[in-house]
Formats: structure tokens, sequence, C-alpha cells
């Protein structure tokens, strides 16, 4: 199978958006992130797939620890400044968001649906992307806001439209 028919197939897989952040202030990374997923309860781990090109990577690897940020619908912006719409890199995204720090001074998303700080316990390389293994170290919620999902190459709002799925607007 080709990468352009895996992709419009993957497509049809909603998934919560993130921005996995890392490093400290004045040297951070950071991007959009639609691969992560819960691992283990004991002890609570979960994985991210980052690219090897990313910017953020070579920074989680050094830093050897990272934040989940699970965005709420209304931080669609988010996503797209992480995901390099507007041309920003590293230190640059960050600007105008309230970032605070847990456990391992990983960047925290202020008002992010759900946050989690990791420490980097395993990476596995493949052909074009890394998956680290992160073991939380702490996190934080808000249970008022509905998430953001990436469904058929664009965002979505649990809250509006029919059956309760809305389009947010194309990214």
């Amino acid at each position: 199978m080709d990468a352009t028919h895996y992709r419009a197939i993957m497509r049809h897989q909603a998934g919560a958006v993130a921005v996995i952040a890392c490093g400290p202030v004045g040297a951070r990374a950071g991007l959009t992130a639609t691969a992560v997923a819960s691992l283990s309860d004991a002890p609570p781990m979960l994985l991210v797939c980052v690219n090897r090109a990313a910017g953020a990577h070579d920074v989680i690897v050094k830093a050897g620890a990272f934040s989940v940020n699970l965005l709420s619908a209304e931080q669609q912006g988010v996503a797209e400044t992480f995901s390099g719409k507007g041309g920003l890199k590293g230190e640059d995204r960050f600007s105008g968001l309230i970032w605070r720090q847990l456990a391992t001074g990983s960047p925290i998303l202020d008002d992010a649906l759900a946050s989690l700080d990791c420490t980097l316990a395993e990476q596995h390389t493949f052909t074009t992307h890394s998956i680290f293994i992160g073991k939380v170290e702490d996190g934080r919620f808000c249970a008022k806001t509905n998430p953001l999902l990436y469904f058929r190459g664009d965002y979505w709002d649990v809250a509006l439209g029919i059956g309760g799925l809305g389009q947010i607007g194309k990214g």
C-alpha cells in the first residue's frame, strides 16, 4: 500500500488533538499530534509517536521529559500553530499562551482540556518516527470543556452539529 492511500484510510480514525511540548523556557519545542495513546495505568504510562525530523524530537530525547496537552474545542488555533501553520518554530510557538510546569519541568498548557507530565521511559525508533513511552509523573484536567478532534483532515467539536459531532472549519 502506498503512503497516500494509507493516509486517506487513517483519516477515518477520529483522534484527540494534543500538543507535545518539551524543553526549558527559552529552548522549548512542541508539535501537534494525534498519535497519542494510553499504555498502562499501573504504572501510568502513555506513548506518543513523533517524526524524527520534527524540531521537538531531539529536544524530547535531550530533556528526557515531555508533556502531552490534550486540546479543547476552543484551541484549534493552538493546534494550527504547533502544526507549523504560520511558520513559527521552537520557542516562538509558545508566545501568547500561558504555560506552567509540574513535576518534570516540561511545559504544561494552562487551559488545555487535560495535560500529562511525563519522564521519557523508553524510545523505539522506526523508519521515520520514534515511539516515546512516557511515565506519567503528574497531570491535570478541566472537566468543563469539550475535546478538539481531528477527523477526515479537519477539526471537529463533539458539541456541535447533528448527533453531537460538528465540523469546526477547514484547518
